[in-house]
């Protein structure tokens, strides 16, 4: 009984984890960082792809296509904070 619980938990577990993951946010002026702000719009688009992937395959990749996204995530935070950097750094 419990494992029919479990089994049947895990699909909602998944789906919550996703849904607290959600696709990078292009957030870096392109006009100030072209450089940054294409590596984003690069991130986003390879974030895009896995969620296509783990679509197609319902879901089941052990887990590796969701650290990618949360690996994309954190890629895409680093990549603000680093224009945020350079435009602190522009005005000494």
């Amino acid at each position: 009984m419990v494992g029919k619980l479990l089994l049947a938990a895990a699909p909602l577990a998944l789906l919550a984890s996703a849904a607290f993951a959600g696709p990078p946010v292009d957030n870096v002026n392109p006009h100030k960082h072209p450089n940054i702000a294409a590596a984003q719009r690069l991130s986003t688009q390879a974030y895009e792809k896995i969620v296509a992937a783990q679509q197609s395959n319902e879901w089941d990749m052990n887990g590796h296509a969701q650290k990618a996204k949360e690996l994309l995530d954190q890629v895409n935070r680093e990549l603000k904070e680093a224009a945020e950097a350079a435009n602190a750094n522009a005005h000494h």
